[in-house]
C-alpha cells in the first residue's frame, strides 16, 4: 500500500494538505498477458479547500506547490515510464480544476509495471524503501498474484497528528479485469463480477494501513 500512498504523496505534494481523495487503480490484462494499466486521483471532493491553499506559499509548515511544480513531477513520472522496456502509450491528464490526475500506459508483461516503478525509485521520484514488486503473472499456470507488502502502520504512528489527518475519509479502488473468466482467488474481499471477468476491491485508506483489509490476492483462470 505505501507505494501507492507515497507515489502520490511524492507526485501530487497537495494531498498533504487535505483529505477526501480516492485513488483508483485499475488493471485489464488479456488472455496473452499484455494489457493496460491506469492509475487515478481524484481530489474533486475537497477542490474548493485545494483552490484556495493553491493561492497560499506554505501550509502547516509545508511549501505548497504550484501547478507548474505539479506538471512537471508528473510529466517527469510520465517520461520514465515511456523509457521502461514493455511499457507503452503512456497518457497522462491533469484537471486542476476538478483536481483529478490520471497516468495510464501500455504493458507487454505486467511486471513491465513493477520495472517502471523501479525506474521511479532509481530517479527519485519514489522513496528508496517503497515496494515495487506489485504484481507477478505465469501464463502457463493461468495464475496472478497481487504480490503482498509489508504493514506501514509504524511509519503511519509516527506521523504527526496533521499528516494522518490526510487519510481520513481517503479511499481506493482496485480493479482488475481480464480476457479469462476467473475460477478462483484467494482474497474474498476482491468482489467478483458476475461474467466473472473481473474482481474488484473497495477500501478506506486507513483500513488498508491498519491491514483490516488486505490486497494481497493471487486468481487462477479457466
Amino acid at each position: 500500500m505505501k507505494n501507492l500512498l507515497k507515489l502520490f504523496v511524492l507526485l501530487f505534494p497537495l494531498l498533504l494538505l487535505t483529505s477526501c481523495f480516492d485513488i483508483l487503480d485499475k488493471v485489464n490484462v488479456k488472455a496473452d498477458g499484455t494489457g493496460e494499466y491506469t492509475i487515478i486521483l481524484n481530489a474533486s471532493k475537497s477542490k474548493t479547500r485545494l483552490a484556495s491553499i493553491s493561492k497560499m506559499e506554505t501550509i502547516n509548515g509545508k511549501k505548497v506547490p504550484k501547478k507548474a511544480e505539479i506538471e512537471n513531477k508528473i510529466n517527469e513520472a510520465a517520461r520514465i515510464f515511456k523509457g521502461t522496456p514493455g511499457i507503452s502509450n503512456v497518457k497522462t491528464s491533469m484537471d486542476f480544476d476538478n483536481y483529478i490526475i490520471k497516468l495510464s500506459c501500455n504493458f507487454k508483461k505486467i511486471e513491465n509495471i513493477n520495472a517502471g516503478l523501479e525506474q521511479l525509485k532509481a530517479k527519485n521520484i519514489l522513496g528508496k524503501m517503497i515496494p515495487t514488486q506489485i504484481y507477478s503473472q505465469n501464463l502457463q499456470k493461468k495464475l496472478l498474484t497481487r504480490n503482498k507488502v509489508n504493514t506501514f502502520k509504524a511509519d503511519y504512528d509516527k506521523m504527526g497528528k496533521a499528516d494522518r489527518e490526510v487519510f481520513n475519509g481517503a479511499r481506493y479502488t482496485s480493479v482488475m479485469q481480464f480476457e479469462n473468466a476467473v475460477k478462483s482467488q484467494t482474497n474474498s474481499a476482491y468482489a467478483l463480477a458476475p461474467n466473472k471477468k473481473a474482481v474488484k476491491l473497495e477500501a478506506d485508506i486507513l483500513d488498508l494501513i491498519f491491514q483490516k483489509k488486505q490486497l494481497q490476492n493471487t486468481i487462477l483462470f479457466q
